[in-house]
């Protein structure tokens, strides 16, 4: 989230007139398991404050399957607890959680029927399946790569995902989500793996750029990112 969330943003920079200012406070998590997450997510509460802090004008809650292990329909919950920390702190901002802009970018695209790819351990890939399946979207086929360490998902290597996706049975998807996790770096093979799979390639950073761009009524489009943030979509309805 630290690395692509502003890329998107930097690239949409190079053709629109507004500029953004990054910042991000942190929840402890080194192994994910559903032990940490829990304590993750019980942290959101203060970095939503802390951030306030700041008066930003969009908050993104950046990690995906705390919010999934804390039970379907979990996002909504989280947005809207979040924002009253921001509305009792005097600077109210709308809050995008990469679970429920996941979601939404699914929603957006029109897409009943995907493929994904995740980093965790089985046991919370099938977490990640479930909750999309509770949205009306069905899993045809999911890859989890099991990297327990948060550390050693941000260092996997976003060139083998183009292929890895090419494998799943994707045939009769609407869309392939290439990351479902937004420290599993992606962004650089996102428009790859589109030419290589013929239909629209998501991930949950993309999603979740989409998303804060339309909280900030700004038209979601940046380059580089994909079919979603390609034009088509960048007047799409935010989430509410």
């Amino acid at each position: 989230m630290e690395t692509e969330v502003p890329a998107i943003l930097r690239a949409r920079e190079t053709i629109g007139p507004e500029r953004f200012t990054f910042h991000s406070s942190r929840m402890r998590m080194t192994h994910v398991t559903p032990e940490q997450l829990k304590a993750m997510d019980a942290d959101s509460d203060r970095c939503a404050m802390e951030l306030s802090d700041a008066h930003v004008d969009v908050l993104g809650y950046a990690c995906l399957v705390a919010i999934m292990s804390m039970g379907l329909g979990y996002h909504r919950t989280s947005e809207e607890r979040l924002h009253t920390r921001t509305v009792e702190n005097g600077a109210p901002a709308p809050v995008v959680t990469s679970a429920g802009a996941l979601v939404h970018g699914l929603r957006t695209l029109g897409a009943k029927k995907i493929a994904l790819i995740a980093p965790y351990m089985l046991p919370l890939t099938r977490t990640v399946v479930d909750y999309l399946t509770h949205e009306g979207i069905e899993v045809l086929d999911y890859k989890a790569l099991e990297i327990p360490n948060n550390l050693d998902v941000a260092a996997h290597d976003p060139g083998r995902l183009p292929g890895l996706a090419r494998a799943l049975d994707h045939t009769d998807a609407d869309a392939v989500v290439l990351s479902a996790c937004v420290q599993m770096p992606s962004l650089g093979a996102i428009e790859e793996a589109e030419q290589l799979l013929g239909k629209p390639v998501v991930s949950a950073a993309v999603c979740t750029a989409h998303q804060m761009l339309r909280a900030l009524n700004l038209p979601a489009v940046a380059p580089g990112a994909g079919h979603l943030l390609s034009g088509a979509y960048a007047e799409a309805p935010p989430v509410g």
